[in-house]
């Protein structure tokens, strides 16, 4: 259970995924759910992209107790940023497209719910990831939950804004096969703790989910101070479109050409023959070179009841949120 907390702020996307006036309901409800249990959530819409960033770093210096972010994942990856490296810890009200961190943590997709199920959360210190553009290192994000570069990085890039609007996440599919016949699949090199590598494609999940319906990395764990890699070496579009069925049924481990690994860090840079993009929690973010690379004791977050008490992570390691 949470204690001591009483003052906190719902940063929410108010154009994150479809039902925006159903969920406007849903977030007072929501609201008045944590007032009856003594935390009082000041509701702070974003206007544009990055805004969730300020809003966060503007709640910390404000010693706010408690970050509640309500949207997809870009919006949890935005609030993510203005919170890391801080003691404030960091609920979600899942309201967007794919919600891979709700899914891993199984929040369900009920706002009023998933507020009662914050109260009844524990406190868990984690690790982050951070994709940095090289060579200049001026350019990093963090990330929770998966990045890549390759084929996923490309179709994130080249999304449309509008039709993810309006058809969810079959907007990712939509472009995801577009892409698949107009991709080269460029090879680039990954360095790593196990040596050298060539790719086309390579995910960096600190989370089981990937995306929709799909768990990819499967043996990662957000809990632990490491990523798990998928890698795959084809240059094929026909190989990668077989993959799909096998990703679909879980079943991607063994196949021709994939291959999994954890790590700590990884470098990622291209060979000359084609541009490679990358991306953070489904967003874009910079072209290769790109090192990824954990951050430990990174960020505070609410966990549910029940996966607080299996984590090997204990709430109380950590110093407590101040409540002034």
């Amino acid at each position: 259970m949470l204690s001591g907390i009483h003052n906190a702020v719902i940063i929410h996307n108010p154009l994150a995924g479809r039902g925006r006036g159903h969920r406007a309901r849903q977030l007072e409800q929501a609201r008045q759910i944590l007032a009856a249990a003594g935390i009082e959530a000041e509701l702070q819409a974003t206007t544009g992209t990055g805004e969730a960033t300020t809003l966060a770093r503007r709640a910390v210096q404000q010693r706010r107790q408690l970050v509640i972010a309500c949207g997809g994942d870009g919006t949890v990856n935005e609030t993510v940023n203005g919170l890391a490296g801080s003691q404030v810890p960091l609920a979600v009200l899942p309201a967007g497209t794919a919600n891979v961190l709700a899914k891993e943590l199984g929040i369900p997709w009920d706002i009023p719910r998933a507020a009662e199920m914050i109260l009844r959360g524990t406190l868990q210190r984690i690790a982050l990831g951070e994709a940095i553009s090289l060579p200049t290192r001026t350019t990093r994000r963090h990330f929770l939950c998966v990045a890549g570069a390759g084929p996923d990085g490309v179709m994130v890039y080249s999304l449309s804004p509008a039709l993810k609007l309006r058809t969810g996440i079959a907007a990712y599919w939509l472009e995801g096969f577009r892409q698949l016949f107009r991709y080269k699949f460029p090879r680039f090199r990954l360095t790593g703790a196990d040596g050298e590598r060539q790719a086309t494609l390579v995910i960096v999940g600190r989370t089981k989910h990937y995306g929709g319906p799909f768990r990819i990395t499967t043996e990662a764990d957000l809990f632990k101070d490491e990523f798990e890699l998928l890698v795959v070496t084809t240059r094929s579009a026909l190989r990668y479109l077989s993959y799909l069925p096998a990703i679909w049924l879980g079943r991607l481990r063994g196949r021709r050409e994939v291959y999994f690994t954890k790590t700590t860090s990884l470098r990622c840079e291209p060979l000359g023959d084609g541009t490679v993009y990358a991306q953070v929690d489904g967003e874009p973010f910079a072209r290769l070179p790109v090192e990824f690379s954990i951050v430990p004791d990174a960020l505070t977050l609410v966990v549910p009841e029940m996966l607080g008490r299996q984590s090997s992570v204990v709430g109380s390691q950590f110093p407590q949120v101040s409540h002034r």
